[in-house]
């Protein structure tokens, strides 16, 4: 990826603050029904982020991905947790998903090793 991980976090918030300071109420609301729903409930956060991480392979989003691969990091998923939860996605999502795993995989790699 020509964009490294700290770019990445850099250009994602500097863009959701433009977004978010666009002044679109309807925009503010789907953010923030964003991050509620990703919040400790019935199902605890690491969940949540994986199911998120599913979805995110399933539509084929790598900006999506990263952002949840880091996130199931920050909130203590295991790589196992990651290689299941990307096996789902691959049975939901079929063949397809599978250069979207390989991401996945390089960006949870890049993350481990700089830790």
């Amino acid at each position: 990826m020509s964009q490294s991980l700290d770019e990445f976090r850099q250009h994602r918030e500097a863009m959701n603050e433009k977004i978010l300071n666009a002044g679109n109420l309807d925009i503010k609301r789907f953010f923030a029904l964003d991050t509620a729903v990703y919040r400790e409930g019935a199902l605890d956060v690491k969940t949540k982020e994986l199911l998120g991480l599913v979805a995110s392979a399933v539509l084929r989003c790598n900006d999506c991905i990263l952002y949840h691969v880091i996130r199931c990091i920050e909130v203590g998923a295991t790589d196992e947790e990651i290689h299941e939860t990307l096996s789902i996605a691959l049975i939901v999502g079929g063949s397809i998903v599978i250069p979207h795993m390989r991401f996945a995989f390089e960006k949870l790699e890049e993350l481990r090793t700089k830790a």
